[in-house]
């Protein structure tokens, strides 16, 4: 069992880190925002935990079953004008803050942390002229 301040401290960082991820998709004016990537967050981190506390032996489950519902609302996002595809980044941020969600629910903190630096450094990356071309 899952200590109940261990609990607190997995179900809050989750959010906050899907928050810090939402921050900046909505500082760039897409749609899923900072309380749709906190929620996401959230929400993963929620269901790794009763998988826990109720199913270890069948947290593989709960992962798959996460990451598929989650890519079918990502998917939501993507839509296609006459010539180009939108929202495939703001999908993918999704399906990340997902997973952080699942590793901050299972308590890999360092390895969650990373993952959300490096999402944002990945996010930014349109904003180097060299990206920017490719």
């Amino acid at each position: 069992m899952i200590a109940y301040n261990e609990v607190l401290l997995r179900l809050i960082l989750a959010a906050v880190f899907g928050g810090l991820v939402g921050i900046e998709r909505e500082l760039v004016h897409k749609p899923a925002g900072v309380r749709t990537h906190m929620l996401v967050s959230l929400g993963s981190a929620l269901f790794i935990l009763l998988a826990l506390e109720n199913i270890p032996e069948g947290i593989d489950k709960i992962i798959a079953g996460v990451a598929t519902g989650v890519g079918f609302l990502g998917a939501g996002t993507i839509f296609k004008s006459k010539i180009e595809v939108h929202g495939l980044t703001t999908a993918a941020s999704i399906w990340a803050v997902a997973g952080v969600g699942m590793g901050i629910g299972l308590g890999y903190y360092f390895m969650t942390l990373v993952s959300v630096v490096l999402v944002l450094i990945i996010l930014h990356l349109n904003k180097l002229e060299f990206f920017r071309n490719l």
